[in-house]
């Protein structure tokens, strides 16, 4: 069924839904966007390609390790995926602690043992020309990639208050990544669409606390219950649209995300107004001692 298209700047736009703002700036949705690489780490699913027709022109010993060549460069690539997607999630949050596993780092090594295996020969078996061939390919993949963060990012003076709104973060980024997978199995791209939108608004939020630790307390609700509550209502949902394609239901789930959407917005509003108010307290404050101190602050 066509849908009407519409944006603020449209007829009957809503040009006042555009979220809450820092400065008079919309803030930028996070995570929307494709892994950075895309195309190049796509490129290398055919690297493996060549192997599985090479493989059964061998013997028993050859096939083995030509299959063998392309089952490690197909993982490494797999492998170089997650690392750019954590990767991607690292950059975008103000306050990320590194990966726990260096997945580009492993995934450019697995790369190097795939093209050794590939140009061994196990008739007449010679490792060093293997081997200069997987270190180049190593080499050449973490150029074309770079490394993985290796430092954690943002973690303030009070390392305890900095982890504990990482921690959270971490968590409501799951719940917001299976709320994402649980409505694709719906088949209704504009419902998936609405879903992204109500994970950008929610994204801000995590943008909020992340800049003021302090605001973790105050915001631990939406990052915890709120958005456990909103999984588990979209998995239940997509269970049952994938089966009955109800409209009502479809409307329901609809007008659910909107308030969850609204509530998440002006609680963000809320919060960066109260960072304002306490900036302003403090700004006060500092003044009325430089004046006691007989220092007249410049105007």
């Amino acid at each position: 069924m066509a849908q009407r298209y519409g944006g603020k700047h449209s007829p009957g736009g809503a040009a006042g839904k555009a979220g809450p703002a820092r400065d008079g700036k919309r803030l930028r949705p996070s995570f929307g966007q494709p892994a950075r690489g895309r195309g190049r780490r796509n490129l290398l699913y055919l690297a493996p390609l060549p192997l599985l027709v090479t493989a059964f022109r061998q013997d028993a010993l050859g096939m083995a390790v030509d299959l063998a060549a392309a089952g490690v460069m197909a993982g490494s690539v797999f492998v170089l995926s997650e690392g750019l997607r954590a990767e991607d999630a690292y950059r975008e949050r103000r306050v990320a602690r590194k990966p726990a596993l260096p997945r580009k780092i492993v995934a450019s090594v697995g790369m190097g043992l795939g093209v050794f295996l590939a140009a061994f020969a196990p008739g007449a078996p010679a490792f060093l020309e293997p081997m200069v061939y997987g270190l180049i390919a190593t080499a050449l993949m973490l150029a074309a990639f770079g490394l993985d963060p290796l430092r954690d990012k943002g973690m303030s003076a009070d390392g305890f208050q900095s982890e504990r709104v990482a921690r959270a973060v971490d968590e409501a980024e799951a719940h917001l990544e299976a709320m994402g997978l649980a409505i694709a199995r719906a088949g209704d791209r504009a419902l998936e669409r609405r879903v992204e939108a109500f994970q950008n608004t929610a994204r801000q939020m995590f943008r909020t606390v992340e800049d003021d630790p302090r605001d973790l307390t105050s915001a631990r609700r939406y990052l915890g219950v709120y958005l456990v509550g909103a999984r588990d209502a979209t998995v239940k949902f997509a269970d049952l649209y994938a089966r009955t394609a109800d409209p009502q239901a479809k409307a329901d789930y609809v007008d659910l995300l909107d308030d969850l959407e609204s509530n998440f917005a002006a609680k963000t509003v809320k919060l960066m107004e109260s960072d304002r108010t306490d900036l302003d307290i403090e700004i006060e404050v500092l003044r009325e001692r430089l004046t006691r101190e007989g220092v007249k602050p410049i105007e």
